[in-house]
């Protein structure tokens, strides 16, 4: 029993001299204490700086991902700057546009590029055709050096008369016949009615052929004077006349 108390007390001795030398080397055994919880404490950082990294490469990827939207933003900036030179494409078409609303201001344009066919610009015959009967039949030769438009129908007189022949509208083309230099377009003239019931009949012997503008019974430039057969033409209240058309088959067919 004796024994045991003693190596007790020589054990006691053993740890109290232990913390007197721990105590001696850190200076005091409380600071000892705080500075071995701080090691666990120091391990958390080392914890959390280990996590750090991770978070500021989060971060950084964060930052990536803004810089890559940044980028992003910068490209859809410039997909939008793209979007404005579009813009600009599209004021372009505004430029366009208005060159449509010159177009449609008008008639400048348009007026411009309208060279109307007219006696100074083709040289005109008109002659009587067997087939069909009382017919004649009315050719113009674009004689320029730029393409004519003929429009609606040729506005005949004959001598000094004071009326006018109405077209035949079956007879009206789809579109405004056009002659390049060279070409040729016809209208078809009924003279008289073969069964003898028109009235009024006249042998003419002098046969102006005026033209029309961009509108109906607008002036198409100077008229053109044909010749005719030496005996005359004649005609009744019968007389009517085709649209210009592109064939001779087709200014004869009505």
């Amino acid at each position: 029993m004796r024994t045991s108390r003693l190596q007790l007390l020589a054990a006691a001795g053993v740890a109290v001299a232990s913390l007197a030398l721990t105590a001696c080397q850190d200076g005091t055994g409380t600071r000892d204490e705080g500075a071995s919880a701080s090691q666990p404490v120091a391990s958390a950082p080392s914890g959390d700086s280990s996590q750090a990294p991770k978070e500021s490469a989060s971060d950084s990827g964060g930052n990536d991902s803004s810089a890559n939207g940044s980028s992003a933003n910068g490209s859809s900036g410039d997909a939008a700057g793209t979007g404005d030179s579009g813009g600009k494409g599209s004021s372009a078409g505004k430029g366009s546009s208005a060159g449509k609303g010159s177009a449609s201001g008008g008639s400048d344009d348009g007026s411009s590029s309208f060279n109307p066919c007219n006696g100074s610009n083709t040289s005109v015959t008109a002659e009587p055709v067997s087939r069909p009967v009382n017919h004649m039949l009315i050719t113009v030769e674009n004689t320029g050096s730029q393409n004519c438009d003929l429009t609606y129908y040729p506005v005949l007189r004959f001598d000094e008369m004071q009326w006018v022949p109405q077209p035949i509208e079956d007879s009206k083309p789809q579109a405004v016949v056009t002659l390049a230099p060279g070409e040729s377009a016809y209208a078809g003239v009924l003279l008289s009615a073969a069964d003898g019931s028109g009235s009024g009949g006249a042998t003419g012997k002098k046969l102006t052929v005026g033209f029309q503008g961009r509108t109906p019974n607008s002036d198409g430039g100077p008229a053109a004077i044909p010749s005719l057969p030496a005996k005359g033409v004649y005609y009744d209240s019968s007389l009517t006349v085709t649209y210009w058309q592109s064939s001779m088959d087709d200014a004869l067919a009505y």
